[in-house]
């Protein structure tokens, strides 16, 4: 029996957001119609992972809806996925990824960016350094992209704050800066970038992009690679 994908999404109190997930979710199921796909949440919103898990029949793989590692990774989904469905195979977080890199630069231009545009990279933020790393790794590979410099900055927890970041970025030549949006979905973290914005475009979010879903799928196969060519638990990966 093919594996169900169970999508593990953080939750969010946005009914767009909920929405944007939503939408997302049937992009994935449009990419490989006929194989079951189940969107889930860690918290706040409906259905919960913990409820969702039991539900389905037959294996299952575990891809989080999470832009990089932290306390949802290492903590919250394996406490879930140990009493629900301790036989589970759980796949690496989402970023940092070139499918991500390429969403994020066609959504830029989307949004209007230019030439002469710094850039920003905004991210929820964490309490977590591998987490955070992750976010800068993707600023990296999105400065490659464009050939141009960009900052990586968080909304809530870590350094540089989008505050700080954009005082900065305000002492160079460039006439504008153009936040990137480093998220899957609308909510507080967009709002929080689209209020730090002073002249310049912010991104929508990733949202129900056909390479977010073809990401999610290689975090799938590549999950259920791992379980059939070893016999030893491994940690959570990405590449």
């Amino acid at each position: 029996m093919t594996p169900a994908l169970v999508l593990a999404a953080h939750g969010t109190r946005s009914a767009a957001g909920e929405h944007t997930l939503a939408a997302l979710a049937d992009t994935v199921r449009r990419v490989r119609p006929g194989q079951r796909v189940e969107l889930s949440y860690l918290e706040i919103s409906s259905p919960l992972l913990a409820e969702v898990l039991p539900a389905v029949r037959g294996p299952v793989v575990v891809v989080p809806l999470l832009l990089a590692g932290g306390y949802h990774v290492h903590i919250d989904l394996p406490e879930v996925i140990a009493e629900h469905r301790p036989d589970a195979v759980v796949a690496g977080w989402l970023g940092p990824h070139r499918l991500l890199t390429s969403a994020l630069a066609r959504k830029l231009a989307r949004a209007g960016l230019r030439a002469t545009d710094a850039v920003l990279l905004g991210a929820a933020g964490s309490s977590d350094p591998s987490a955070l790393a992750d976010v800068r790794a993707a600023a990296h590979q999105l400065a490659v992209r464009l050939a141009r410099p960009v900052t990586a900055a968080f909304a809530s927890a870590g350094t540089p704050s989008l505050e700080e970041a954009m005082e900065r970025l305000r002492s160079t030549p460039a006439a504008r800066v153009a936040i990137a949006s480093y998220l899957l979905a609308p909510g507080y973290f967009h709002d929080r970038l689209v209020s730090s914005a002073e002249t310049g475009p912010v991104s929508d979010p990733l949202g129900a992009d056909r390479d977010v879903a073809a990401l999610i799928w290689h975090r799938y196969d590549e999950a259920l690679h791992r379980t059939r060519t070893t016999a030893e638990p491994q940690p959570l990966t990405r590449t």
